[in-house]
């Protein structure tokens, strides 16, 4: 039985970023390509892929079949540079573009959920302090120049509403004792993950609703499921707390994850 992934970790590998922001410049505008997942974001989601599955139906799809490098990768050693460093097959590379102002929406990659699934790490180029990507509620301090493993098979999302572009090279590998021990080693020095802003914000209307009981009262007299999630960020909002129904959605999964655990245990 294979020991259990950790939600992320920063991995012990020194990624030397200049050249391959040189390499990120020279890709060509019309090989950025818009996501396939089209009902996971809104503004600017787009990818450029460097090697991909070659009976992917699109490049910067999934696909089983042998992993083929692209024009974009065959024509800048950069690219190979960079991930010679990473001892595993990689089965995908993908530059993946977050506009300025967009969003991907929460959602889960469950074809990473199985014990011999792929690993995806990421390898932030380009982002901005104001970009937040949180896995399972927790923001993940990704910095350009670092690289991540996450376990996507776990509810995500990534919100950027800075001027700029967040670019990540993310690669998915096949499992290799070389990675598994990366893993193992970055997990225990792994920056502390946060709360996002939105979080944050809703535990503040959290302890105002536990001071209030009339409000608490009212909010727990609305039955219908989306009428109180869309309640709940309304009187957020107008008590001074910022947050999205996503963050109620969110806050309300764990805890119904902490209670099943709690009962079976």
């Amino acid at each position: 039985m294979p020991d259990a992934l950790p939600l992320c970790a920063r991995l012990p590998i020194a990624i030397h970023i200049e050249p391959l922001l040189a390499a990120l410049a020279r890709v060509p505008a019309d090989a950025w390509q818009p996501h396939f997942n089209t009902g996971y974001f809104s503004g600017d989601w787009s990818g450029v892929a460097l090697i991909a599955p070659a009976n992917a139906v699109l490049e910067l799809a999934p696909g089983s079949g042998e992993p083929k490098p692209t024009k974009v990768f065959a024509g800048d050693p950069a690219w190979q540079a960079a991930l010679n460093q990473i001892d595993a097959p990689i089965r995908s590379a993908r530059l993946l573009r977050l506009g300025p102002g967009a969003a991907i929406r929460e959602h889960a990659d469950f074809d990473l959920a199985g014990p011999d699934s792929d690993l995806r790490i990421h390898l932030p180029l380009r982002s901005h302090e104001a970009v937040e990507f949180l896995l399972e509620g927790h923001l993940v301090p990704m910095r350009p120049g670092e690289c991540w493993f996450l376990d996507l098979s776990r509810p995500h999302r990534v919100d950027n509403p800075s001027p700029h572009d967040r670019i990540h090279l993310v690669l998915d590998c096949q499992r290799s004792p070389w990675l598994l021990q990366a893993i193992a080693a970055g997990a225990p020095t792994t920056p502390t993950l946060g709360l996002s802003r939105g979080r944050r914000a809703f535990a503040e209307f959290q302890a105002l609703i536990a001071a209030d009981a009339n409000l608490a009262d009212a909010l727990l007299a609305i039955e219908e499921h989306k009428q109180f999630i869309e309640t709940v960020v309304a009187l957020g909002q107008q008590h001074g707390h910022a947050f999205s129904e996503e963050d109620v959605q969110s806050v309300m999964r764990q805890s119904r994850q902490r209670w099943q655990q709690q009962w079976m245990a």
